[in-house]
């Protein structure tokens, strides 16, 4: 006879076993991210963040609408990594360069200048990823929006890529309706969010090469507004393509509801703002958004704190960069 199989192991080893198999594959890396991250290896964090953003908008207000963008274009290539920060190397060339980054993303001294003010805090712990996640937040709160408890634990990527953020994940301001709706939700986000992260287009300004083909083509344009704006941004092209254009010409400035507010009046400045209030499906979120504050500010927080939690790296993945600008 052969010897006798092995009891089956404790009823109480399988239980553990099953529910470690449960945890493991049900907990996401955005699950790994909590508002108290740094509250024991950094707690100066976010006074020495939100101090270095006051004094960078206090310089020039359009800085802080620049700090959101950098957050929202890291996150929607490869994740909120940090990726957008790295310059080109001579073995990769990275995100600052591609077709939506491109003489357009900006705000990279400033953090550079808060990288530096952390590190001398607390060397080597908080990651340039969740430096842009803070910034962003802090910068719509100066400006008037809401404030939210942002979520941490993000770490560094080591690359970044030129061709991903060149693919289109970025949607770029001649989108349609259904390609916004379309780029977001493969991000995880809603028709609802994308309206209400568009909402940061009331801060912050626009290039006239960017807006120039809606201003003197498009017919959903109050025409007074169309002619304001040809008068800083000629027809031909290559002639004043980099004159500034506020996206919210009533106050833009201030985080409020005036950006929606304008879609109303047929004044968005970009066809991909104009588009969200044109007959559309995202039509009543527009007018809601136009004339309840709360309820678009409530939304947009939802709306950054999900778009932080795209496919962060957690845990040993990644790194904590010294400088934001290369790998360590």
């Amino acid at each position: 006879m052969g010897a006798s199989p092995p009891p089956p192991p404790p009823f109480s080893v399988v239980f553990m076993f099953v529910l470690v198999l449960c945890i493991m594959g049900s907990s996401s890396t955005s699950a790994q991210l909590s508002t108290n991250f740094y509250s024991k290896s950094c707690p100066k964090v976010f006074s020495t963040v939100k101090s270095t953003v006051q004094s960078a908008v206090s310089k020039e207000r359009r800085m802080g609408a620049s700090l959101v963008r950098l957050f929202f274009h890291d996150c929607f290539v490869n994740g909120c990594d940090g990726s957008i920060l790295l310059d080109d190397t001579s073995s990769f060339k990275g995100e600052k360069t591609a077709g939506p980054n491109n003489n357009s993303v900006r705000g990279f001294n400033v953090v550079d200048d808060i990288k530096a003010k952390v590190e001398k805090v607390c060397p080597g712990v908080v990651s340039c990823a969740d430096i842009l996640a803070i910034a962003a937040r802090d910068s719509v709160v100066i400006l008037g929006g809401p404030d939210w408890d942002v979520k941490l634990g993000r770490r560094d990527s080591k690359t970044a890529s030129f061709s991903a953020a060149n693919s289109g994940v970025i949607p770029p301001p001649t989108s349609t309706l259904s390609q916004l709706i379309n780029r977001f939700q493969a991000k995880g986000l809603s028709a609802k969010d994308m309206v209400a992260l568009s909402g940061a287009h009331t801060i912050g300004k626009a290039r006239c090469i960017i807006f120039r083909a809606r201003i003197y083509n498009e017919t959903n344009i109050d025409s007074s507004f169309a002619k304001a704006r040809q008068s800083s941004c000629p027809r031909t092209s290559g002639s004043g393509d980099n004159n500034l254009a506020p996206l919210d010409v009533v106050t833009p400035n201030s985080f409020d509801t005036n950006y929606f507010q304008n879609l109303l009046n047929q004044k968005g400045l970009l066809h991909s703002d104009q588009i969200l209030f044109n007959g559309g499906s995202t039509d009543s979120l527009v007018k809601t958004y136009s004339s309840h504050t709360k309820t678009f500010y409530s939304d947009f927080v939802t709306a950054m704190i999900k778009m932080g939690d795209i496919t962060p790296l957690t845990g040993s993945s990644g790194e904590i960069r010294k400088n934001c600008r290369r790998p360590n």
